[in-house]
């Protein structure tokens, strides 16, 4: 089958997007308003950018009628937010951040998790994530058409914090961490099934 995109209905052409681009990393983010309501939001257009320095970048689609999200109306308000880790053991509780509360509810509160002081940026981290990066802004981005436009968030990571229950020797052990992916409609994975297989080395 071959389709071309600009025949279909945006939801359906975001529906097959979204189920080849498989699996996504989490972004779970916690920002701050700018009266100091704490928000924390999932997103799963997520991927790093360079490590000199560290540099990661998320995308936030606007609402259904064109509203930014209350994640991206905190980082411009801000220039600060913290990416947690999502494990499955954390599962849950992302999901129910995933809901579209109006700015005044704080999230942590509903999801039942711990707001922890950050060293480096005000939003605070999630307690029980086993990873989290917090970040400056470097740069907001837009594309797309109205009302579907994405707003392109880069930042830098400041300070990274690693649960010590999943480092081995000073590395992170991904059985432990048990991170989840993102797949198309409501579908997750795991990421237990791990297999190794080392890069090619050409002789010169």
């Amino acid at each position: 089958m071959k389709v071309d995109p600009a025949s279909m209905a945006p939801r359906d052409c975001y529906q097959l997007l979204i189920s080849l681009m498989v699996p996504r990393p989490i972004a779970w983010v916690s920002t701050l308003a700018a009266d100091g309501v704490r928000n924390l939001a999932p997103f799963s257009f997520f991927t790093g950018i360079c490590h000199q320095p560290p540099l990661v970048c998320f995308s936030v689609l606007r609402r259904r009628h064109g509203e930014k999200k209350d994640t991206v109306c905190n980082i411009e308000a801000t220039g600060e937010f913290v990416i947690n880790v999502v494990s499955e053991r954390l599962a849950k509780q992302m999901n129910q951040t995933a809901a579209e509360y109006p700015p005044e509810v704080d999230e942590f509160v509903e999801a039942g998790l711990t707001p922890v002081p950050s060293d480096r940026v005000k939003p605070p981290r999630v307690g029980e994530a086993l990873g989290s990066m917090e970040c400056k802004l470097v740069e907001i981005r837009e594309y797309g058409n109205m009302p579907y436009v994405a707003s392109f968030i880069i930042g830098e990571v400041v300070k990274f914090h690693v649960n010590d229950e999943i480092l081995r020797d000073g590395v992170v052990d991904f059985a432990a961490l048990s991170a989840i992916g993102r797949m198309g409609r409501d579908l997750y994975c795991r990421t237990g099934d791990i297999f190794e297989m080392k890069r090619p080395r050409l002789e010169t």
